[in-house]
């Protein structure tokens, strides 16, 4: 999680990460999982805080965090 918390996040969803010196263009629903993981929320915790604030099924919010998750895994920022 050491990436995560590395990464800097600006108000035009972009994430950038100093030390590797890459960009992310991110999606606004990114940009929030990254703040929750920033802030240590583990996968339900940001699955139960995104599912309380957003009008979707939570079948379909597990898979498309869990994909998320399996996207910042590729790009080694987790």
């Amino acid at each position: 999680m050491k990436q995560i918390s590395e990464l800097i996040l600006d108000e035009n969803n972009v994430a950038f990460h100093p030390m590797m010196g890459n960009s992310y263009q991110l999606n606004f629903l990114a940009k929030e999982i990254i703040s929750l993981l920033k802030s240590n929320k583990n996968k339900n915790e940001i699955i139960d805080a995104l599912y309380g604030k957003y009008d979707v099924n939570k079948e379909e919010l597990f898979i498309d965090v869990s994909d998320f998750y399996t996207k910042l895994k590729v790009y080694g920022l987790l």
